[in-house]
């Protein structure tokens, strides 16, 4: 599962990883910068996890099945209010 805070980890690791060494105080710094800004953004975006996703997606396609067999059954039932009705002349 990708949620947002390992992706921001993951990203801070490699940034660290860049980074020289010995740079104290001032990489912490940068890493906090980064992180802030990446959180923030990821909030602005709204993200879903994957679960999440999946987990709608079932759901839209139980509402969708629903659907066509609702779409079905007062099909049915036109024709049948339809049938009896008499023809006219």
């Amino acid at each position: 599962m990708n949620r947002p805070d390992n992706v921001i980890n993951r990203i801070l690791d490699r940034l660290s990883e860049r980074l020289p060494e010995g740079m104290g105080e001032l990489g912490q710094d940068i890493q906090h910068s980064v992180s802030s800004t990446l959180q923030e953004s990821f909030a602005k975006m709204e993200l879903v996890t994957r679960d999440e996703f999946e987990v709608q997606k079932k759901v839209l396609l139980r509402t969708r099945e629903r659907l066509e067999a609702l779409e079905q059954t007062l099909s049915a039932i036109e024709n049948q209010i339809t049938a009896s009705q008499p023809q006219k002349k």
